[in-house]
């Protein structure tokens, strides 16, 4: 088996000392550079060209800085400017006009029915949350997008579908700005509504402001555990406080200040349904919630292996906790097929959760059997492709080389072979050695390489459509600026804002 050397730290994703090595031919039209010494050995290589694809190889990394090229402003923005933050500006501008021609009086619609626009927007928010309506979205695009169209259409289509949480953002600040309106109209009529009616409306804008706040994406990456008891926990709370503020609001007769308790009004408005199907929406994923067993290899105290029963979809990525409610964790699958025996996540020691994986391995966990899709999903649209990732972002990128002869994985990183184990490396080396991956093992070759030349050569080579990166927040945003400067359709990892 040839070997494949691994991390010292797979989370710091080894971006920093890697060295490029030699080339390995991939088809009858061109040639891709392999990184371990091993492999080039073992597809026939002389020990003379290696040296001389090695040397080459490192004059190019030492280089790599100095001629490193600078992006336009306008390539800037474009890149800053993603479709998450187009769909944002465009929900919050439409919102924010309507809101403005109502604060005047110019509009009266929503003076009339303001919990349509509150509700609406938050159902649309949850919505594209929800895994659900995710994966049908994936399966719609991919069934009837998938390589025919133009691949400018394409990369629309995967740009939408990467960056529909610029719609869940968008809609839940717009919600929450018609639920400060509409609560601010009930101060200035106090005398006409019930005491319940405002009390509950304030308390539905504290916790909805709360669980906006903790989702902040400083909150979000570095206070993880804080992030999720907020914007779940106190999401629910706003979840009961809205149904009592819809129900008490419909119930109330402003004309004769009485309470109507027929619950047919109640059903017969609008707010109502709003407020069921976001019920709907929350409650899916949890009906799915199971206890699974799960067999753990520790290959060494950076990483965990963990083993499910039952093959995945490529692009899929999974939840796990120790609890059925508290401290999910999101990893990417990685599995040979919808019909394979197992399905493995590569779980690297960061924090506390990821860390007791390792010191103390449980017999089972909880997850969502309904997973959700990541970008690599869409692989499918692409006739051929490069996926590209760092330390354990394999997890997220393995699966679509496994399951698409049409695409090849570059992997950099440190002493893989030692650090990620035999399971790993044993479904590398079935499936894509020799003519598909690409593995920079950085202790080994000590030094770093020109990335963008191994991205560049890689996907013109492949004759390949687009780039998958995975990687951490500096190593994906110089590999991004790299493929835009370079007209490399790329897309990274996304943190949101």
């Amino acid at each position: 088996m040839p070997h494949i050397n691994a991390l010292e730290d797979p989370e710091k994703d080894a971006l920093d000392t890697l060295t490029p090595l030699p080339v390995l031919p991939v088809s009858s039209k061109a040639v891709i550079q392999d990184s371990a010494a091993g492999f080039a050995v073992q597809s026939g290589a002389n020990e003379k060209r290696m040296e001389l694809a090695f040397a080459e190889a490192k004059k190019g990394a030492s280089s790599s800085h100095k001629r490193k090229r600078k992006l336009s402003r306008w390539a800037t923005f474009q890149l800053w400017f993603t479709t998450y933050r187009k769909f944002f500006t465009f929900v919050v501008t439409v919102n924010g006009v309507g809101l403005l021609l109502a604060i005047l009086n110019i509009w009266t619609y929503p003076r009339r029915y303001t919990g349509a626009f509150i509700l609406g927007n938050l159902i649309f928010a949850i919505l594209m949350r929800n895994e659900v309506f995710g994966r049908c979205l994936y399966w719609f695009v991919n069934t009837c997008f998938a390589k025919w169209p133009p691949l400018w259409f394409r990369l629309g289509c995967t740009s939408v579908v990467q960056h529909t949480g610029g719609i869940h953002s968008g809609c839940a600040l717009s919600g929450f700005a018609w639920l400060i309106f509409r609560v601010v109209l009930i101060f200035i009529d106090h005398k006409d509504n019930h005491d319940a009616v405002l009390i509950t409306g304030v308390i539905t804008n504290l916790a909805v402001s709360i669980s906006i706040a903790s989702a902040f994406p400083w909150v979000r990456n570095t206070h993880h555990n804080i992030f999720e008891r907020h914007h779940r926990f106190i999401g629910w709370v706003g979840l009961a406080s809205t149904w009592v503020f819809v129900v008490l609001g419909d119930s109330y007769d402003l004309d004769t200040h009485s309470w109507n308790p027929d619950g047919i009004r109640v059903i017969r408005q609008q707010d109502f349904w709003y407020v069921f199907g976001m019920t709907i929406l929350i409650l899916i994923p949890w009906f799915t919630v199971r206890e699974v067993k799960v067999d753990i290899e520790v290959p060494s105290p950076k990483v965990a292996i963990l083993r499910f029963e039952r093959g995945m979809q490529q692009g899929l990525l999974s939840r796990i906790s120790r609890s059925s409610i508290m401290e999910y964790h999101a990893f990417g699958i990685v599995s040979e097929g919808p019909h394979a025996k197992y399905h493995y996540l590569i779980c690297g020691v960061q924090g506390d959760f990821t860390r007791s994986l390792v010191d103390e391995p449980p017999t089972h966990l909880w997850t969502r059997q309904l997973k959700f899709a990541g970008v690599s999903h869409s692989s499918t649209l692409y006739k051929r492709g490069i996926r590209v990732c760092t330390g354990t972002g394999l997890g997220a990128a393995l699966s679509t080389c496994l399951q698409n002869p049409d695409w090849y994985l570059i992997w950099i990183g440190s002493e893989q072979e030692k650090t990620f184990g035999p399971t790993i490396s044993g479904l590398i080396y079935r499936h894509l050695w020799p003519d598909r991956v690409c593995i920079w093992d950085s202790k080994a070759r000590g030094g770093r390489p020109d990335m963008m030349k191994l991205i560049s050569d890689a996907y013109h080579a492949w004759d390949a459509e687009v780039v998958f990166i995975t990687s951490n927040w500096q190593g994906n945003k110089e590999l991004m600026e790299g493929c835009k400067a370079a007209g490399i359709p790329a897309f990274g990892t996304l943190w949101d804002f």
